[in-house]
């Protein structure tokens, strides 16, 4: 039988994942690609974590796998003591559904619809959701919300991207690469909107990116290498977006 949602826990554990082992391997022809190693790690609840490295060193595969998009080759995944790559395809469905916001570097948004439309395709199937004007609010575009996205600047839509992830209002928001297509104005601007978020909801941020800058608004640093993390990075003093050297 099928768990449900409240049976992968409920509220903010104080210890979001812990991975044991997790390697992925992909057959391409009659060659392996190694995209992860045996990578160990703990993320925690309500943490900024930024992961840094080279294309191909593993980090949107390790991404993938956190947010329940892919299942490890072998090793183990818990969300709250939960064994995620134990679960169904529904179970994983479920659990995306109730756990997890993801932000792209394209934004991924129906230009047929208003922002505020876009956002309440996501409020609509939530169990807990803001109001999509409150998310649309939380990132500086009440304003907007009728604007459809063609209206509307690459970082209003990035914005609009952000505030549909954090409508459902998720402990746990995966973001690969959320400022890659933008400039350093506008990413920052990007950068506020998750920080805020990360502030006042309270929820488990993950930022890819290869702007090194970037993870100086970090709690911790993981920097992948061929497929491991070969090195953690504690920041004492997290800065603000403003504050970032581009």
């Amino acid at each position: 039988m099928d768990r449900t949602v409240s049976d992968l826990g409920a509220g903010m554990p104080e210890l979001a994942f812990r991975g044991t082992g997790l390697t992925k391997t992909y057959q391409t022809g009659d060659t392996q690609v190694h995209a992860l190693r045996g990578v160990d790690l703990t993320i925690e609840a309500g943490e900024m974590l930024v992961l840094l490295g080279p294309s191909g060193s593993g980090k949107s595969t390790f991404l993938n796998i956190v947010g329940g998009l892919d299942r490890p080759t072998s090793g183990s995944l818990t969300y709250d003591g939960t064994d995620l790559t134990e679960l169904s395809e529904r179970e994983l469905t479920r659990f995306r559904r109730a756990h997890v916001g993801f932000i792209f570097q394209f934004y991924n948004l129906i230009p047929s619809l208003t922002a505020e439309e876009n956002v309440r395709l996501v409020t609509d199937i939530a169990s807990k959701p803001m109001d999509p004007l409150d998310a649309l609010a939380l990132v500086g575009l009440a304003d907007r919300s009728d604007h459809y996205p063609a209206q509307l600047s690459g970082g209003e839509q990035q914005r609009v991207a952000v505030a549909r992830a954090i409508a459902k209002q998720p402990s746990v928001l995966l973001c690969d690469e959320p400022t890659g297509a933008l400039d350093s104005a506008t990413g920052v601007r990007v950068l506020e909107a998750l920080e805020q978020a990360h502030r006042e909801l309270g929820t488990t941020v993950v930022i890819i990116t290869h702007n090194a800058g970037i993870a100086n608004m970090a709690h911790r640093v993981f920097h992948f290498l061929d497929g491991r993390i070969a090195q953690v990075v504690v920041n004492d003093k997290p800065i603000e977006p403003g504050q970032i050297a581009w």
